[in-house]
């Protein structure tokens, strides 16, 4: 078992990563001395239900706490101000208070629901995540809860840093190959904005990556979580450097928003952004080689890069005028500027991205 820290004062917490954790599950709120007087709601999705959450309830069960759960539906649609009040009803009516805990049993998308609940519920109670998903390893940590507008993604949430992140990795062998891809998108994306050796190591291991080797997996999430964590611990709230993790994100939540969160998964949208945001850097002058080695990696992992052509850039540029990063026809993106290094550029004009909507969908035609 590794574990990582994520240091923010008083605010700290650690980051366990192994196998067998969710068995232990009991263990691990006794030794942070979660209350067991009071209930425990965990909030997971109608997949990984089945798969886990007994085993959660009887690890809790068995170390002495009281345990009230949530299903959900799967899927990016869940994020929205419904089905968190849906979660609201179910705290309330299984008796939570200030010292009870919301646990995020799941991918993304159950992590982001449930930190926001924990985050407004009683004005803010204790927070564990237990990720199950590849993706999970970046969005489980950090703090930034959240759910979905129709117009925007993520547009409504706090910050709310959870107690620990508990990361099985047992339960990743369980992943569709697809989510396997996707989740690998944000792992590639904290070598290209911050560690050149990470990047080529993911190139050199895809194969073990995406056939879940355990070793490979478990040095790839740790090294991914580390890189996150370090970026964390030093701007907890976006005033500056946290933003470098938005590599591929101005333009990906605009994809996964008119795509009706359904389309898209979370890492195929930023993996388009990610080649995007490159394609950006080299129109302004980097080197054609910073685009076309971004993209072989991405592609090496069966990811996308091209602008599907269904897609109309005014819906596009539209979307991402929703962002909160837009600011009077200029667009906040994070531009590489080479790997393992970006920029933040508050100037990119609405006709760079249009340019490069294009130069993407005439590379599609050649796919």
């Amino acid at each position: 078992m590794r574990t990582l820290q994520v240091d923010l004062g008083e605010r700290s917490y650690p980051i366990y990563i192994g196998g067998g954790l969710l068995n232990e599950a009991g263990d691990y709120f006794e030794r942070h001395q979660l209350s067991k007087k009071s209930p425990v709601l965990i909030v997971t999705d109608d997949h990984v239900a089945p798969l886990y959450l007994k085993r959660v309830e009887e690890s809790l069960g068995n170390s002495g706490f009281t345990t009230v759960s949530k299903v959900v539906k799967s899927g990016e649609k869940s994020k929205s101000l419904e089905v968190f009040e849906e979660v609201m009803t179910a705290a309330i009516e299984g008796g939570l208070d200030r010292r009870s805990v919301v646990v995020a049993l799941g991918g993304g998308v159950v992590g982001d629901l449930a930190g926001f609940v924990a985050a407004s519920y009683m004005r803010g109670v204790a927070f564990v995540q237990m990720p199950t998903t590849i993706l999970a390893h970046d969005s489980s940590v950090g703090g930034k809860v959240a759910v979905n507008h129709r117009l925007a993604k993520n547009m409504i949430g706090a910050f709310h840093q959870p107690e620990m992140v508990l990361y099985d990795v047992d339960t990743l062998q369980s992943l569709p190959e697809r989510e396997v891809r996707a989740g690998l998108s944000e792992m590639i994306k904290h070598g290209l904005i911050w560690d050149a050796e990470f990047a080529e190591w993911c190139r050199e291991h895809t194969a073990d990556l995406l056939s879940l080797d355990p070793d490979a997996l478990g040095y790839g999430l740790t090294k991914g979580c580390s890189i996150k964590a370090q970026v964390v611990s030093e701007d907890e709230k976006e005033m500056g450097l946290r933003a470098i993790l938005n590599l591929g994100h101005t333009l990906g939540h605009a994809l996964e928003a008119i795509g009706g969160y359904g389309e898209f998964l979370h890492g195929e949208a930023i993996s388009i952004g990610m080649a995007a945001a490159t394609r950006i850097s080299v129109n302004r002058g980097r080197d054609r080689s910073l685009y076309d080695t971004t993209t072989s990696i991405l592609r090496g992992f069966g990811l996308p890069t091209v602008m599907p052509g269904h897609l109309e850039e005014d819906q596009i540029i539209g979307a991402m005028m929703h962002d909160k990063k837009f600011k009077e026809q200029q667009l906040v993106f994070v531009l590489p500027t080479e790997i393992g290094k970006v920029e933040i550029v508050s100037d990119v004009k609405v006709e760079e991205v249009r340019r490069v909507i294009s130069e993407l969908k005439e590379e599609g035609h050649h796919v």
